[in-house]
């Protein structure tokens, strides 16, 4: 998309004023610097683990502080997670991080994340690691991207594909509401259907929104995925 530059670059502004506003707690839960969190919100509050994209390869926490506002207007403290990217790390080892990341917060009542992110909040709920996730345009079957410029610097092979995509792991026993906009690619909308199908969980599309434009209603109180978030916290 010709226009993603400028959302992402409006991304980063609004994030960087967000924390200008609600200075967050920093909580490292490993050694390198992008292993830490940004937690905005009370310390006595609920706390969910907001998942950034960029296709585990780019990107950082400091682009989507401000996912956290929707929550935080109810009470709702969010952790902005960082994690080292590929191809320094494997993707098996970005999913080990979020794991010891929920566990440095003693375990989060929700996982959210966007593209990458909805990939490894559904990984998470899958080993049981959170009660409840909230993929948002998802990849939960990484075996296409093997043979793309994006699969380059994840170096999987089919096996290993095979064994990090949600879509193929046994029904978890927590609860998940799959998301995507409606104006996205066929891929991303298969996926969602299909990932929502094999759990038997939630999907829904929303309406005229795209691959970057679908999270901003997080950054609402009263935005649709902040609801659908507040539903799954219930």
């Amino acid at each position: 998309m010709s226009e993603h530059p400028a959302i992402i670059a409006g991304w980063a502004a609004d994030a960087a004023a967000f924390r200008a506003a609600h200075p967050p707690r920093l909580l490292a839960y490993g050694p390198s610097p992008r292993q830490a969190m940004d937690i905005f919100g009370p310390v006595d509050a609920p706390v969910a683990l907001f998942i950034h994209g960029g296709y585990w390869q780019k990107l950082d926490r400091s682009f989507f502080s401000h996912m956290a506002r929707g929550l935080l207007a109810h009470g709702v403290a969010v952790a902005v997670l960082g994690y080292d990217m590929c191809p320094q790390v494997t993707l098996r080892e970005i999913v080990a991080q979020c794991r010891a990341a929920c566990a440095a917060l003693a375990q989060p009542a929700l996982a959210f994340g966007h593209s990458a992110g909805g990939h490894l909040s559904a990984m998470l709920l899958a080993g049981g690691i959170v009660p409840a996730a909230l993929p948002v345009s998802g990849v939960f079957d990484v075996t296409p991207l093997r043979h793309t410029t994006i699969g380059d610097a994840l170096r999987l092979d089919a096996d290993e594909a095979h064994a990090l995509s949600p879509l193929f792991m046994p029904a978890p026993s927590g609860r998940m509401n799959a998301v995507v906009g409606g104006a996205e690619s066929r891929a991303f909308r298969g996926q969602t259907r299909a990932m929502a199908q094999a759990w038997g969980a939630s999907a829904e599309e929303l309406p005229g929104e795209n691959h970057f434009t679908v999270i901003e209603s997080l950054a609402e109180a009263e935005g649709v995925l902040t609801r659908a978030a507040l539903r799954l916290l219930a």
